[in-house]
């Protein structure tokens, strides 16, 4: 449902235009239309508001919602729109939204997100759901999926899934697009942000969602999804039927990289790639926990660039990073602020048991924008526990491990819908 008593001091935030819908209905914007009781829709406003309310007093607001809880009337899809990016072939319809989830220390918060129903009749009960978390797109709010629409690659694999039957729900990941800054690799927030993206969805009007769920990422969104796979039943309650869960490129042990970050570490320009997910991770760190001081331990290049990787999208900012020496950056190493390592390895640690339901990792033998070294350590530390994993390996990159994955994922798949869990198996694809 829509929530609807929020009050109208929200109504400052109505900035964006009908041209970003897909983050422009601000959580402002729809709290202020909310006051009309009964009011199941949003229309749009251009008209003079009073300025915006204190964060903590949204924050207030939202802590009263339920995670899921629709803050605007979702607003349908045009197949054209962004080019037709943010189409997915074999959609039948497709909705933007806006959703209460959570972020930094449970914290509330609003996230965006879009979500796709295949062509035809919906079986009894409603559409398998698969959650979508994406791959790095970026920090700053232009970057949001539902607003810049997906890269063909991303397009394929997601028509993939659609055309075996299952409803595509997919966050943006609080922040992005949406009031305060995005915890980057957080993965108890996009784990929040995954599950109740899938609560949204099924109070969308006409969407007909089941309570049956997996969710599906790649790369930032493979951590995310094997991060969801291990609480996704805490944080979806008795309402939804997690089944299971599949990653690919999954980001793991980064931590014991940032750890020893400082003066002269890294010496050398890494590619690229990293060199931006590096500076991401330090600037989501510092969104999340300011209290920390990453500024104080850089140079002022390193502050510049740190702003720099708040704000712009992936593409643009490796051309802005490239050839930077990281270890170049430093005053002092990162261990030397106060609880450095506590809260660097409770931000970014991946979970290594206590999962409930069947879950699938593949990995890219040729994959160089993952420390692909470090997921296989990963694998191997979850077979130990004992875990119910089944994990394969492709020689292949970065990218072209979804496609390569999907002969091994799409029966998994299927057969946890199916009520028939795979046997937890480890090994490489023939």
């Amino acid at each position: 449902m829509v929530a609807r008593d929020l009050t109208a001091r929200f109504r400052g935030r109505a900035s964006h235009t009908r041209a970003t819908a897909g983050r422009g209905r601000s959580f402002a914007a729809a709290s202020a239309a909310f006051v009309a009781v009964g009011a199941l829709t949003l229309a749009p406003t251009v008209s003079a508001a009073p300025a915006p309310a204190p964060a903590a007093a949204q924050a207030g607001a939202l802590a009263q919602l339920a995670p899921g809880t629709l803050l605007s009337s979702p607003v349908e899809i045009d197949p054209s729109a962004a080019g037709g990016a943010l189409w997915i072939p074999g959609a039948a319809r497709a909705w933007k939204l806006e959703y209460r989830t959570s972020t930094s220390g449970d914290g509330p918060a609003a996230s965006t997100g879009t979500v796709y129903v295949p062509e035809g009749q919906a079986p009894e009960g409603g559409w398998p759901v698969v959650s979508w978390a994406h791959g790095t797109t970026g920090l700053g709010d232009s970057c949001a999926p539902s607003d810049t629409g997906w890269s063909q690659r991303d397009l394929d694999y997601l028509a993939h899934w659609m055309g075996q039957g299952y409803a595509v729900v997919a966050t943006d990941y609080a922040g992005l697009g949406t009031p305060g800054g995005m915890p980057y690799l957080d993965g108890k927030v996009e784990a929040h942000n995954v599950v109740d993206m899938v609560k949204a969805g099924r109070n969308v009007a006409g969407a007909d969602l089941s309570r049956e769920w997996v969710v599906i990422g790649q790369s930032q969104g493979g951590g995310a999804a094997i991060t969801t796979a291990r609480y996704a039943d805490e944080y979806g309650g008795p309402d939804l039927d997690y089944r299971g869960a599949v990653g690919t490129g999954v980001p793991a042990y980064i931590e014991n990289i940032v750890a020893i970050a400082g003066p002269g570490m890294p010496p050398i320009a890494l590619p690229k790639g990293m060199t931006a997910y590096g500076l991401y991770i330090l600037a989501g760190l510092d969104t999340a926990h300011p209290e920390l001081g990453i500024p104080s331990v850089l140079t002022e290049q390193g502050r510049a660039l740190l702003g720099q990787a708040k704000v712009q999208c992936l593409g643009d900012f490796e051309e802005t990073a490239v050839g930077t020496v990281l270890g170049s950056l430093f005053t002092a190493p990162l261990s030397s602020l106060p609880d450095f390592h506590r809260v660097l390895f409770d931000y970014m640690k991946m979970p290594e048991d206590g999962f409930g339901q069947p879950f699938f990792i593949g990995q890219g033998l040729k994959d160089t924008d993952i420390i692909m070294p470090s997921t296989l350590i990963y694998a191997e530390t979850l077979r130990r526990n004992g875990q119910p994993l089944t994990f394969r390996t492709y020689p292949t990159d970065h990218s072209g491990t979804m496609a390569a994955s999907l002969p091994d994922s799409t029966p998994f798949v299927r057969a946890l819908f199916d009520g028939n869990p795979p046997a937890p198996s480890f090994g490489s694809a023939e």
